[in-house]
């Protein structure tokens, strides 16, 4: 019996298909690209989380003892490192993104993740931590109480509960820029850089441009990026004229893409794929094992033990093949029609498209994940 391969609720496994081809939509510009030096920043630090009720790393770990003897030196307690019993300090790795253009008392939003042996961070408390760009500069400093989204808790005799991951834990607003981020929107030249490279999107967006600023501002040197000449009348107002590209709608071009991820079973069509004239047959083959157990018992007087022997029983079947013409499917729902009528199961199609791909019916690239 012919499956609809298109119900998704019909199975875990699942298809997922496009809407059929339709009017291409325009996006705004400000979807479409990036400005070139405008991006995030990672920040990453290494600091102490203390106040923790027993959860926390080894007490023997150097990793915790000489960043605490470090710190309690600084603030005028000298303590030697095998005089401290660091149960309730677990060692932590701090990281946070700096937007572009931040200024000094902006505040970050934080993520504390465990680098020991610490079993939770919940009630802990991050100490004082500088967090360090990819050139070592100090950026921002992070401190305040984690929130954990989880619990975790264990008995004397070994048994345990816990929810979630407790040993990751995030500091809202918990960093505050010391340092403004690099980066600066000067100069006569700016570059877009597509989020998606392609060659034809990139020509339109330069078109686009061209008909908002003035014919040969812009210019396309290879599929990732414009490049637009800053008009005089726009010199020293960089960002206002972002400002005035960003509204601008450019149609995208899409390329012809199935992306299949097998350990799932899902498979979506993008909405450029076409079927051309094809015979697809499809068999499968069916191999059940039954396995029971029984019990053999010894002669009486002999001496013996009862054995346990198994006893497994396999039976294969083979479908019957069926071969299903098409004569080309020009839409999406066209395809998805003529796949339908082999009454397949998503796992199955993947070996189809494949197929189908090798074979010239199916002008697009196969994405496995």
């Amino acid at each position: 019996m012919s499956h609809r391969l298109l119900a998704l609720a019909t199975a875990a496994l699942a298809i997922t298909i496009a809407a059929p081809a339709a009017p291409a939509h325009a996006e705004r510009l400000k979807d479409l690209v990036d400005v070139e030096g405008v991006r995030d920043n990672q920040l990453v630090g290494y600091g102490l989380v203390v106040g923790l009720a027993g959860t926390g790393d080894d007490a023997s770990s150097a990793a915790v003892r000489r960043p605490l003897a470090a710190l309690m030196k600084k603030l005028g307690v000298t303590v030697a490192e095998t005089e401290l019993k660091a149960k309730n300090v677990a060692a932590v790795l701090v990281t946070a993104d700096l937007p572009p253009f931040a200024r000094p008392g902006q505040e970050l939003d934080v993520l504390v993740s465990s680098t020991g042996s610490a079993k939770s961070l919940a009630g802990g408390t991050l100490i004082a931590t500088p967090l360090r760009g990819a050139d070592l500069e100090v950026y921002a400093v992070a401190q305040g109480p984690l929130t954990v989204g989880g619990f975790a808790a264990e008995g004397a005799t070994g048994s345990s509960r816990k929810k979630n991951h407790v040993t990751v834990g995030r500091l809202p607003e918990g960093a505050t820029v010391e340092r403004a981020a690099p980066g600066a929107l000067d100069g006569d030249q700016l570059t877009l850089v597509l989020r998606d490279a392609d060659f034809t999107t990139a020509r339109r967006i330069a078109e686009a441009i061209d008909a908002a600023l003035g014919a040969g501002v812009t210019s396309v040197a290879d599929p990732g990026a414009v490049t637009v000449a800053v008009p005089r009348a726009w010199r020293g107002k960089v960002a206002a004229l972002v400002a005035e590209l960003e509204p601008l709608e450019v149609v995208p071009d899409a390329p012809a893409r199935i992306v299949i991820d097998e350990r799932t079973g899902t498979i979506v069509v993008g909405a450029e794929v076409r079927l051309g004239a094809a015979a697809i047959a499809h068999g499968g083959l069916h191999v059940t094992v039954d396995e029971a157990r029984a019990v053999s018992q010894p002669g009486a007087l002999s001496g013996g033990a009862s054995v346990e022997v198994p006893e497994t029983t396999v039976d294969v079947q083979e479908d019957d093949g069926r071969l299903v013409y098409t004569a080309g499917a020009p839409t999406v729902a066209d395809l998805a029609t003529a796949l339908d009528a082999l009454g397949a199961k998503p796992r199955d199609l993947v070996a189809i498209f494949q197929a189908l791909r090798t074979a010239g019916a199916l002008r697009a690239e196969v994405v496995i994940q």
